[in-house]
């Protein structure tokens, strides 16, 4: 198995940077459209868990102004040969400061990438606790 292959990275790094535009702007369907639509999906977030694609999507129609803004401050992905891939995004909400944390798991569809399995966090302690960990780390 090869590990991020270029144009396999390339192709999913794409899928990544469309989503993050998607959700910035609200585009409920760019959104939908990044899902795959399966009752085996599943979106776990802040304040909610969805179990399949019709539940994630009636989440994003009843969701009033979408995500909030946010600053992404790291994003890493790896695939796993020509399928597969996890992308991880740590950010940093405008309004609040405080950084979160998303996960995805990408696979190659007939449609092309999408989202099969998400999950969306925020740290307890904020931006102190982002730097803080960062320190214990040297």
């Amino acid at each position: 198995m090869i590990i991020n292959d270029p144009t396999v990275l390339s192709e999913v790094t794409d899928a990544v940077d469309t989503y993050e535009s998607a959700l910035m702007s609200n585009d409920v369907a760019a959104l939908d459209g990044a899902f795959w639509n399966s009752p085996h999906t599943v979106r776990l977030g802040v304040a909610e868990n969805l179990w399949g694609f019709d539940q994630i999507a009636a989440f994003r129609v009843g969701r009033t102004g979408g995500s909030p803004p946010r600053t992404r401050l790291r994003t890493e992905i790896t695939t796993f040969g020509s399928d597969f891939a996890v992308a991880n995004v740590e950010f940093r909400r405008d309004d609040t400061g405080k950084i979160g944390r998303q996960s995805q798991t990408w696979i190659r569809t007939e449609a092309g990438w999408k989202v099969a399995s998400a999950h969306v966090s925020l740290m307890q302690g904020g931006a102190d606790q982002r730097l803080a960990s960062n320190e214990e780390k040297r």
